[in-house]
């Protein structure tokens, strides 16, 4: 949902609508093609700092297979540049023993992982490194969207290097309505790394509007169901 049907619009930049101060988005989740529960993200800025917290659900017949909530948050500062993640939690409501927390340490270039009870110190924190949840929505903050986009993710166990490629996602039709988009795709991974696209609207400040992986077999889809932004 990443991409702008005309060549105008495919250099718009979030810089052309004021930021927003808080994003509500939720939607539907699909594994395989089949309905697998709702994500609801919300995002609100405060001043220069920002707090982002999304939840997961499922439903129906797969709700066995991921039983309780999974909840990541993303907290940190919103620069000229964009978002700058200060920390990040991955947890799960059934397993709270298994909760994953990473600390970015900007002035020292580390990023300090802690994981049930063992604590593990990574250097070489690089410039513009996002989060897993802060990097969807990076897009609405930088002040242009970048054709190549190669940035450094950080999970709630480790950090690796992502390389995107923009295109033309066309329109995207979902619950929420009709997009135009453009599209931000994974490319040169390993052959076992998960696959990620990205959709993002340009006219709706550049927000993600449908988000698939690819890992182990399995395809997720999340799809936009509806939103509200305030700016």
């Amino acid at each position: 949902m990443l991409k702008l049907v005309w060549l105008a619009l495919g250099l718009f930049s979030a810089a052309a609508q004021a930021a927003p101060q808080q994003i509500h988005l939720e939607y539907e989740v699909y594994r395989n093609g089949n309905k697998l529960g709702s994500v609801t993200d919300t995002f609100v800025r405060s001043g220069n700092q920002y707090r982002l917290v999304s939840e997961m659900h499922a439903t129906g017949p797969l709700k066995a297979l991921w039983p309780g909530k999974v909840r990541l948050e993303s907290r940190g500062d919103v620069t000229p540049q964009g978002l700058q993640p200060l920390q990040f939690q991955h947890a799960r409501s059934e397993a709270p023993n298994k909760l994953a927390t990473a600390s970015l340490d900007w002035k020292l270039q580390q990023v300090r992982f802690q994981h049930k009870d063992r604590s593990t110190l990574r250097d070489g924190l690089q410039p513009g490194t996002q989060d897993q949840l802060s990097m969807l929505y990076q897009f609405a903050f930088m002040p242009r969207l970048p054709t190549d986009y190669t940035l450094q993710i950080v999970s709630g166990k480790g950090l690796n290097e992502h390389h995107y490629a923009r295109s033309d996602g066309g329109q995207i039709r979902t619950p929420a309505g009709q997009f135009a988009t453009e599209h931000y795709q994974r490319v040169g991974q390993a052959a076992d790394d998960k696959s990620v696209d990205l959709w993002i609207a340009p006219a709706r400040h550049n927000l993600p509007v449908q988000v698939r992986i690819s890992e182990d077999g399995d395809t997720f889809v999340q799809r936009l169901v509806r939103y509200r932004v305030k700016g």
